[in-house]
């Protein structure tokens, strides 16, 4: 089982390749509800003109009796409810496979991802990257899977140039106090003691 920090960093910069082992898993700490309309302009957006994601009426003469969502929709969320997890630092993906959708998504339901590190290796020709392979699942609210998949991606190590902060030097000082309340905010401060 990974390693469990008593406390919350004071900066969080995500996972970078040292923190990964073979065998850690990761579970989303989000879980996100699908909407028809997320469905309904995801589908329009791609250009995918089939009716049973957009149009209710086909849908419902269709085996599933109502609009199905998208399926690259389903794997787009899973996929970014893994990346603060898995791949915030990732450079690229190199591989997906494996794509399994055992059971329909459809709007309202609500999902999770967890990923498990299956294999990890240093990179010969990037010394500041390694590469990373995962398999993650998404989880609707009732505990069912909805998507399978397997992802390989390069990740960079924590000293890496790219991984740096990027957050701006502050130009100014702070104008509001920060030693006291200011006297317009005391009732709230008595609330919070």
């Amino acid at each position: 089982m990974p390693h469990v920090p008593s406390t919350a960093p004071k900066e969080w910069r995500g996972r970078f390749f040292e923190d990964m082992e073979v065998g850690d898993v990761y579970r989303s700490r989000l879980g996100r509800t699908v909407e028809q309309t997320d469905n309904t302009w995801f589908t329009l957006l791609t250009n995918n003109t089939n009716q049973v994601h957009f149009n209710s009426t086909f849908a419902v003469a269709t085996e599933f009796g109502r609009p199905l969502v998208n399926s690259c929709l389903t794997l787009s969320i899973v996929v970014g409810l893994s990346v603060a997890d898995t791949s915030e630092n990732a450079v690229a993906n190199l591989s997906w496979d494996s794509i399994s959708m055992p059971r329909p998504v459809f709007a309202g339901d609500t999902l999770w991802a967890e990923s498990e590190v299956l294999s990890k290796r240093e990179s010969a020709s990037r010394p500041s990257q390694g590469i990373i392979g995962i398999r993650t699942r998404g989880i609707n609210q009732r505990g069912e899977t909805v998507i399978e998949f397997l992802r390989t991606f390069m990740m960079y190590r924590r000293a890496a140039p790219q991984a740096a902060s990027h957050f701006p030097e502050p130009v100014t000082d702070w104008t509001v106090p920060g030693s006291h309340w200011p006297s317009h905010c005391r009732s709230f401060r008595s609330l919070s003691e």
